[in-house]
């Protein structure tokens, strides 16, 4: 803890939420400042992940115009997310810095904004009623389906990509808790002490490095997830029908 007491108190989820900000920023920067022609290895790898996430998410979703101005957005959020979750798998660190409501929060009214924005935007107030008015209903039907499509578009949205992110990394954090708690349990408190049921502890070791493989996957797929959805979501606001 850091600077208890005072407006600016940082706790250790928000130190480790600065340090993966800086070492984003850091490698982002190191990636980026003198790419060659004939690339290195290092530079193969950052161009593999920076052209995955531009061609499969932004461009194959928003295509070349709308992609181009989002391009940023959506990168910035796969980053941000990737880092974040994967700090639940590095030692010393050893919680996601999205297993916190703060985080995903944020992000999800990032996108929020960014959606409503594009669709007001290319629309003007048109937007809110392309994206309740479905063309071609029975004009009995329209109040109640508005009202379906209000809740869709305005709060299921946010509040899924809130709850995704949040409880794939809180499952996996407590995952791993579990396994590797067991693991000091059986081996340094039962097998130090003579106890040979502390040779468990290597079935919860091993389940444990098999679930930091799992948290490393999950962690890239909700990167993934997060960045795609927002994606979508701007698509679908820039589309001429919904």
């Amino acid at each position: 803890m850091l600077f208890a007491g005072t407006p600016f108190e940082l706790n250790r989820i928000m130190l480790i939420r600065l340090l993966v900000v800086v070492v984003l920023v850091l490698l982002l920067w190191l990636g980026s400042r003198s790419m060659k022609i004939v690339p290195s290895r290092g530079q193969v790898v950052f161009e593999f992940v920076l052209n995955f996430v531009r061609k499969s998410i932004v461009i194959d979703t928003l295509g070349e115009k709308d992609g181009k101005r989002f391009m940023g957005l959506i990168m910035g959020i796969f980053f941000t997310v990737l880092g974040m979750n994967l700090t639940a798998t590095i030692p010393g660190l050893q919680i996601a810095a999205s297993a916190n409501v703060g985080l995903p929060l944020v992000l999800a009214v990032v996108s929020y904004v960014a959606f409503i924005y594009a669709g007001i935007k290319k629309f003007g107030l048109r937007y809110f009623k392309n994206a309740l008015i479905l063309p071609g209903v029975p004009i009995f039907l329209l109040p109640f389906l508005a009202i379906l499509e209000f809740l869709s578009t305005f709060i299921v949205r946010p509040v899924t990509l809130i709850l995704r992110l949040l409880m794939n990394m809180v499952a996996g954090h407590m995952l791993l808790v579990l396994c590797f708690s067991a693991t000091q349990f059986f081996i340094v408190t039962l097998l130090f002490s003579g106890n040979f049921l502390g040779l468990l502890g290597i079935g919860s070791f091993a389940f444990g490095i098999a679930f930091v493989a799992l948290e490393i996957f999950v962690g890239a797929l909700q990167a993934y997830v997060f960045a795609i959805l927002t994606a979508i979501y701007l698509q679908m606001s820039l589309a001429e029908e919904h």
